[in-house]
């Protein structure tokens, strides 16, 4: 989280200190055309003033535009202040239009001017600070190009495009006063033409970006990709549904990821920060919503599908059998309820739960649930007497040596518990044995000893392969 905080006040520093320098070079260069311009007369210099002086207050709006819009997430502004950028690329592109109108109808006046009434002095003050202005429009503009690509930053890209304006809009001035001096009286009014021409179509291109970003447009290049990383993260089925939108330099939104309804809420958790995790990894200015939407999968089995059922109404099953009797399916359960539950109540939960399985499988389905009391969360017991657990052990081992199959019984432990006692062992089977087989010869061994012992109400055998070493 300290690195992420580091990498935003870095960012937000970054973009203010390039805000404040071009500050310093719009407003420079803003007075040294004024200047020129007025001891010249030459409308298209005058003009490259007016442009610059926009250029200086649209600079001043982005440094507190950039300041506002590094500010964090509040009670009001749940997604940030980004917009705050684009507003000010949205009042910079404004002002563009409007030096652009005011050039035209002065420069049109001009053009309809007799030549000989033309008064311009096309000296070199006029070309030494034009070429000082290039220069610094040229470094300037390439600096802030690079500051805004790197940050996502609007309102420094507005900046980058008024210093690119700027630059070429000089060069036509320069060549407007260059055909000046060669004869041609009319070529700085000319020269103001283009120059509002340039500033015309660098406010739509601007324009036209700040609005798609107000008007919360997708950012098209990408929403390819992040489907790609989305969908290809581990445990998501599909992605259904991503809604994205540019806030200032951050991508905010939501993905709708499709998982299976048989995970439980932690997997499903796990898998949303996976494919968070993958969304960071490609884009770092992303901060989108995941919602997990649960989908049946096809290869769900019917026990499977039994239990998601129960589980959703929080109802405990077990020993569940499906069977398909002449292509119509049956289903047995039976449903743990409180003991002191009234049989009333406990019938009505079981048949709001064989309703809703109904629902899953059709209204053709058998359902015959077994109602039974739930046995304590945690029961209290004790560990019983050496001999007590000594003659059960013997009995044990001697019931698994007359069946056979059960060798090296051992780690026996015996609990008294409310109601009787709770019998729990270790025993080595054959690894070649199937889970079946090998739970067979388990139950067989179990019944002999409840045989000898009608006390016991538990017995849980642990299996494992001959010769398998489980010291932890």
């Amino acid at each position: 989280m300290n690195e992420i905080a580091d990498a935003e006040r870095n960012s937000a520093s970054r973009k203010q200190s390039a805000a404040l320098a071009s500050i310093a070079a719009s407003a420079l260069l803003a007075l040294a055309k004024l200047g020129v311009g007025l001891w010249s007369g030459s409308l298209a210099l005058l003009s490259e003033a007016g442009h610059a002086g926009v250029d200086t207050g649209a600079t001043i709006l982005t440094y507190f535009a950039v300041r506002e819009a590094d500010k964090p997430a509040d009670a009001e502004h749940h997604y940030g202040h980004g917009k705050y950028e684009s507003l000010a690329a949205l009042v910079e592109t404004g002002l563009l239009f409007g030096l652009a109108l005011v050039v035209v109808s002065e420069a049109v006046r001009r053009l309809q001017e007799p030549p000989h009434e033309i008064d311009v002095n096309a000296g070199w003050p006029a070309f030494a600070v034009l070429g000082v202005s290039i220069l610094v429009d040229l470094v300037r503009s390439m600096q802030l190009s690079r500051v805004a690509r790197e940050e996502g930053s609007d309102a420094l890209a507005a900046d980058a495009l008024h210093f690119a304006s700027d630059l070429i809009s000089s060069v036509l001035v320069v060549i407007g006063l260059g055909a000046m001096r060669l004869g041609f009286q009319h070529g700085d009014a000319a020269a103001a033409l283009g120059v509002a021409l340039f500033i015309a179509v660098a406010g739509y291109r601007l324009g036209r970006r700040t609005i798609e970003t107000l008007l919360d447009a997708a950012p098209s290049a990408l929403i390819p990709p992040l489907r790609a990383v989305i969908s290809e993260a581990p445990g998501v089925i599909a992605l259904e549904r991503l809604k994205l939108r540019q806030v200032g330099r951050q991508i905010v939104g939501e993905a709708t990821i499709s998982v299976s309804r048989s995970l439980s809420v932690d997997q499903a958790e796990r898998i949303s920060r996976g494919v968070d995790a993958a969304i960071k990894a490609y884009a770092p200015e992303a901060e989108i919503t995941l919602i997990a939407a649960p989908r049946a999968l096809d290869d769900e089995t019917v026990i499977e599908r039994t239990r998601l059922v129960a589980a959703r109404r929080h109802l405990p099953v077990h020993h569940i059998v499906a069977q398909e009797i002449q292509g119509r399916l049956s289903i047995s359960l039976d449903l743990e309820v409180d003991g002191g539950m009234s049989l009333r109540s406990a019938h009505n939960m079981a048949s709001e739960l064989e309703e809703a399985i109904r629902d899953e499988f059709g209204a053709e389905v058998e359902i015959e649930t077994h109602i039974e009391p739930a046995a304590p969360l945690v029961m209290v017991g004790h560990d019983v007497d050496s001999e007590t657990r000594e003659t059960i052990e013997t009995a044990l081992e001697r019931c698994a040596a007359e069946r056979g199959v059960l060798r090296h019984v051992h780690d026996v432990r015996v609990r008294g518990v409310n109601g009787g006692l709770v019998v729990n062992y270790h025993c080595e089977l054959d690894g070649l044995l199937s889970v079946e087989a090998a739970h067979e010869a388990v139950d067989v061994v179990e019944r002999d000893l409840r045989q000898h012992f009608a006390q016991i109400i538990r017995i849980a055998g642990h299996c494992e392969p001959l010769g398998a070493d489980e010291t932890p």
